[in-house]
């Protein structure tokens, strides 16, 4: 039992090999949830170290840390058809394309390099819960902006 809790309170430090203590929850993840717990009927569900944001069981974002391996934090959303490839286009440095999403017409905003601009990830969520909730619930969305 006492195996377990410090399982569950660190992590290996895939550089150096090391035990190192991780915090009860990543503090982009925290802030991530505050924007998008805000929505009609939006609910959070935890997988590891990342996290579905769905409303009425479809999904309209992710929080992927470490995806695969891929070393990257960021937010992975639904957007208007080819605004994925402009935007990873644009700026490539910041937005990527997702396994298995970007041809689903999704985008991933990276939260692990420079200041998170949390005004853009929060038009990204709301753009991305209008284009997968329900009709009505988008449109209580839309008519809230």
């Amino acid at each position: 039992m006492r195996w377990a809790v410090a399982c569950r309170e660190y992590s290996e430090d895939r550089l150096g090999g090391r035990m190192v203590k991780r915090s009860a929850e990543d503090p982009r993840l925290n802030r991530l949830t505050e924007i998008a717990l805000t929505l009609p009927e939006a609910a959070r569900q935890i997988y590891g170290s990342h996290a579905q944001f769905l409303v009425r069981k479809k999904t309209f974002a992710y929080f992927l840390d470490n995806h695969h391996g891929d070393g990257i934090v960021g937010v992975t959303c639904k957007v208007l058809p080819g605004e994925n490839k402009a935007l990873a286009a644009a700026q490539p440095a910041r937005f990527y394309f997702p396994a298995y999403l970007a041809s689903k017409g999704w985008v991933a905003l990276r939260l692990d390099v420079g200041k998170v601009d949390w005004d853009e990830v929060r038009d990204l969520l709301l753009g991305s819960y209008a284009l997968i909730a329900p009709k009505r619930l988008a449109e209580r969305v839309k008519a809230g902006d």
